[in-house]
């Protein structure tokens, strides 16, 4: 998760500047404490990032960062590098051309292909990748797309859909857009979505309707406080799932997190994932649903 994040602040820097530092915590949901360590991290890590205060301040990329390679170390390089192929990855307009001209600062990294980044998830179709960039043009010219969607019931349905913008969140790519078969604005999760096509059809941007309730429904159910207990074996992983801030070491070994999270199946098969090696100390409706659904897997099984 955290890795996540960085990589977002750099290419939400790249593109829009100077960014508050409240604006980052609660994007992603952290304190901004957390928010200047990670500042912190990108500095020591060789990205040209830093902070100013007072009016119009925040966090920003140096503007005049020299690209002249007898001024840029092996690292700045490295991890220009890497916020560049994280824009290649969505095939962003001039990225490649940009990435070209730079050709002979790269050169003096190990290997300019050490990194290569995809949004498309382990086991799927070759051509998920291509949904990714159907949907991007389809936003940045303003063109109707068409596609079958399967809720999380497993039913299916056609949708017509003005699309507004691509959301990423909880490890996982949202479309956000009109829905016309709706007549509502809806959030799409990527991999649900079938048979996609660009109709070709244009439409005219909608007065979109307030930030917070947009991005916000990509999760429809309420948040709730989660008290979770971790043991020794899986204690590399937590560090990596959830930011340090939210983890109370016990004298024990164990630890424990305090997160607020929505209850839904995605939740259950994240908890589920860390076996034995984890314990549901609250809420009750969340211990009741790993119950239930560790009980139907031993169904499966007998």
């Amino acid at each position: 998760m955290r890795v996540n994040r960085l990589l977002e602040m750099v290419s939400l820097l790249l593109n829009r500047g100077t960014i508050p530092a409240r604006e980052f915590a609660d994007r992603f949901e952290v304190s901004i404490r957390t928010v200047y360590r990670d500042v912190e991290d990108l500095s020591s890590a060789g990205v040209p990032v830093y902070m100013s205060k007072g009016r119009g301040g925040g966090i920003s990329l140096l503007e005049n960062y020299t690209f002249d390679r007898a001024l840029v170390t092996r690292e700045e390089t490295d991890s220009l590098l890497l916020s560049l192929k994280t824009l290649q990855a969505t095939q962003y307009p001039e990225i490649d051309r940009f990435l070209e001209k730079l050709g002979a600062i790269f050169q003096q990294s190990t290997s300019a292909d050490w990194v290569h980044i995809e949004f498309s998830p382990w086991g799927s179709k070759p051509n998920e990748e291509g949904k990714f960039v159907t949907i991007k043009h389809s936003i940045l010219n303003s063109r109707v797309i068409h596609f079958d969607y399967v809720n999380s019931q497993g039913d299916t349905s056609c949708r017509n859909v003005e699309p507004m913008r691509l959301i990423f969140k909880s490890d996982a790519w949202y479309l956000w857009g009109f829905c016309r078969t709706r007549q509502e604005y809806r959030t799409f999760r990527l991999s649900r979505i079938k048979n996609l096509i660009d109709t070709g059809e244009s439409f005219i941007r909608r007065e979109e309707p307030p930030e917070d309730n947009t991005q916000n429904q990509i999760l429809t159910n309420p948040f709730v406080p989660i008290k979770l207990r971790f043991f020794p074996p899986v204690l590399h992983r937590v560090y990596d799932d959830f930011d340090d801030s939210l983890i109370q070491k016990n004298p024990d070994g164990s630890c424990e997190v305090n997160i607020s999270m929505p209850l839904d199946d995605w939740l259950t098969g994240f908890i589920l994932s860390y076996g034995s090696h984890v314990k549901v100390l609250d809420p009750p409706e969340l211990c009741e649903s790993i119950i239930k659904q560790l009980k139907k897997t031993l169904v499966q099984y007998s």
